[in-house]
């Protein structure tokens, strides 16, 4: 279900007034008139349904009514991606995807065979991720309020990820590999129940060998999915859905293997 993501909360009488691009979306592209309804998210996150008061002189003026109980986030742990740097607009798709799939967090960071590079264009281009995020979470509906960092370098990563463990004790972190580097199963490392789940993906050319060792030394585990090679844009996709399938129906299979 379509909705629109408020910045800031509603006042005392639980009005908003909106103008320029968010005026724009609402008035010249979703059409909305005075005594219109849309879905909205409100800054903490609360779902709210809003009736449009009314559009006049660039502002458009709605008040926010109850809301019937609507489904929350995903019930399960937290995802974070660790992205590597693709090349060109590779990765506005893979944050729109991101988004649209319920991930908290997208992590993007330099690695060995990724081409860009960080540096003064980081923030200019985390305010267009964060644009792209916002749009996928209106489109989509989700509930989970998706976030991007700014690019940051390996050692940059490996503190933050040691900020996380030390937030979430049991914290999973998994490297999706190009190639076989252990035996384990993701239903098998799911099942010890983590607080938190971060999902390593590589640039176009993977991992180097040096660099999926430091994932391993830092406490990942190494994942194989198929024996096929995806494309940047889809294996973070691809790694995401699988886990987060799996964690849904996480009752179903522990029951299975626990007669």
């Amino acid at each position: 279900m379509k909705q629109f993501i408020l910045s800031a909360p509603p006042d005392k009488r639980g009005r908003i007034r909106l103008s320029g691009e968010d005026y724009h979306y609402l008035v010249n592209v979703r059409r909305f008139s005075p005594g219109a309804l849309f879905n909205a998210r409100l800054p903490s996150g609360e779902a709210a349904l809003v009736r449009v008061c009314s559009v006049e002189k660039g502002r458009l003026t709605g008040v926010c009514l109850e809301q019937p109980e609507t489904p929350g986030e995903f019930p399960g742990p937290p995802l974070v991606l660790f992205q590597a740097l693709p090349k060109g607009a590779k990765m506005d798709l893979i944050l729109r995807q991101a988004a649209e799939g319920g991930l908290r967090e997208v992590v993007p960071f330099c690695s060995e065979f990724a081409v860009p590079r960080t540096g003064a264009a980081g923030d200019e281009k985390r305010d267009r991720w964060q644009r792209i995020l916002k749009e996928a979470r209106q489109q989509s509906g989700s509930a989970v309020p998706t976030t991007v960092r700014s690019p940051c370098t390996e050692e940059a990563l490996w503190d933050y990820w040691q900020g996380l463990r030390d937030q979430y004790p049991r914290t999973l972190g998994l490297l999706f590999h190009q190639d076989p580097l252990a035996g384990g199963t993701l239903h098998g490392y799911l099942s010890a129940d983590p607080e938190l789940v971060v999902l390593a993906v590589g640039p176009e050319g993977g991992f180097s060998p040096g660099e999926a060792a430091r994932f391993l030394a830092h406490g990942f585990k190494p994942m194989v999915i198929g024996n096929t090679i995806f494309r940047v844009e889809t294996a973070a996709l691809y790694a995401a859905a699988a886990v987060r399938t799996i964690l849904l129906e996480r009752t179903s299979w522990m029951l299975k293997s626990n007669p």
